[in-house]
């Protein structure tokens, strides 16, 4: 199965993508068309590119810019990575607990119709629910890392929290204190008071009638509350953090879910939780597309957040607290001066093979001679290393234009052709080529 399959279902000749947009263009939020086109060029030298040469062989790699975007599965495959790698070195060498809070499956559609008004918010309350029960009940601080999920296995809209929650908490001197029982079956009754309220709160007037009878059902027919899962932790606490991690900023939908796309049906895997088996479904390109858009967040919303000891405000003095009471109680949690970084690409490569990025030719060592950016809509020479090394980019840059420039002419042709080939009705008769070409040298 080939990695680009999703790419190629949006963008293919077919352009599903094109006539997608077309037809729901007054529905489509604007950052998803944003997201959607970063994802289109992604991988693409005409938006800029990197310029890497073997010391041996002197063999040339271009390497093109990548979007960072939100919906480019390329993009966040890399990017979840790293930043697990740095959640698990980065919190505190204790016990966590992975929790999850789901809501009544018919109050779904309510947080897909007003998600800019209730998503925030709905991340906030299940923090605050854990949180305070850790002040009041041990008079402690926990630290929390929340991620929101809107996905469920089959791509349907499914808001819920997951929670990744120290078992324990920093006292005010910087003591910590370690607790491994949290009441998850009491909270439940508490998650759902809360979630009803804050929906009443955030839609008031005629949206809160219109909810009214789903608030209801969805209080009555859940005599428990809303559901709270909470799974113990076992074996090693950083391959844990590891694992949840990348579980908590995973996208919709992996790449080698997607099973099969012949140009009309895409056909997708996924595990059913009420019975515990994989199934398949197949459904058409609109409906696909439709689903997994619906998932790309709203802009600079963000879909992880910290609180408690893991606040960005206060991590750092949190740290420092606790430091200086482990140099007393001799009980090492965590490293408070250790800084960690990102990686770059070739650091990732290095760490995985044991050496930088090699040539397959020589297995000599790439080096970095500079770049090209798009600027005004034209490709320019951004850095150099050299004379030598600014007239290959400019030759790679004339490479790329050429190329663009040729796959512009052919599709004009062909759409051209296919033009000619589509019969002409005018007067009761069938038009020709000749007479279409003079009707448009004489309009009149």
């Amino acid at each position: 199965m080939e990695t680009n399959i999703l790419k190629r279902i949006f963008f293919d000749e077919r352009g599903h993508w094109d006539r997608f947009v077309k037809k729901h263009k007054n529905k489509l939020r604007s950052n998803v068309v944003k997201e959607v086109e970063k994802f289109r060029k992604c991988g693409d030298p005409r938006n800029g590119f990197k310029l890497l040469v073997c010391e041996g062989c002197h063999d040339l790699r271009l390497v093109p810019y990548r979007s960072k975007g939100r919906f480019c599965t390329t993009c966040s495959c890399g990017e979840t990575e790293e930043w697990a790698r740095i959640l698990e070195q980065d919190v505190f060498q204790v016990n966590h607990r992975h929790v999850v809070f789901t809501i009544d499956e018919g109050l779904r559609e309510v947080f897909l119709l007003h998600r800019e008004k209730l998503l925030k918010g709905f991340m906030d309350e299940a923090v605050r629910i854990i949180k305070e029960y850790f002040e009041k009940k041990h008079k402690v601080t926990p630290g929390i890392i929340a991620g929101l999920h809107t996905f469920g296995a089959r791509l349907n809209f499914n808001p819920h929290v997951h929670m990744l929650v120290t078992m324990g908490g920093m006292k005010k001197n910087g003591e910590w204190k370690t607790y491994d029982f949290i009441p998850f079956e009491m909270l439940r009754k508490q998650w759902q008071t809360v979630v009803l309220k804050l929906l009443r709160q955030k839609l008031g007037g005629l949206k809160k009638k219109q909810i009214q009878q789903r608030l209801q059902r969805a209080y009555s027919e859940n005599g428990e509350g809303f559901y709270i899962y909470a799974p113990k932790q076992k074996g090693n606490v950083k391959e844990q953090l590891g694992y949840i991690g990348r579980y908590m900023r995973r996208p919709a939908i992996a790449v080698s879910r997607i099973e099969a796309y012949d140009g009309q049906w895409v056909t997708f895997r996924y595990r059913d939780k009420s019975d515990g088996e994989e199934k398949r479904e197949t459904i058409s390109v609109e409906e696909f597309m439709g689903r997994l858009i619906r998932h790309i967040p709203d802009e600079n919303f963000k879909t992880i957040r910290y609180y408690g000891v893991y606040s960005r405000r206060i991590k750092s003095l949190c740290k420092k607290l606790v430091s200086q009471w482990q140099q007393t109680a001799r009980r090492w949690i965590v490293k408070a001066k250790r800084m960690l970084t990102r990686r770059t690409w070739s650091e990732r490569i290095k760490e995985q093979t044991g050496k930088p990025p090699c040539c397959l030719k020589c297995e000599g060592y790439y080096e970095y001679k500079g770049e090209v950016c798009l600027e005004d809509g034209k490709l320019r020479v951004k850095y150099a290393v050299c004379s030598t090394s600014k007239a290959c980019l400019e030759r790679m840059i004339q490479d790329v234009t050429s190329v663009q420039e040729k796959k512009s002419g052919q599709e004009k042709e062909s759409k051209a052709i296919e033009r000619k080939q589509v019969p002409a009705v005018q007067g009761g008769r069938q038009l020709c080529v000749f007479d279409m070409l003079k009707e448009r040298r004489d309009p009149a």
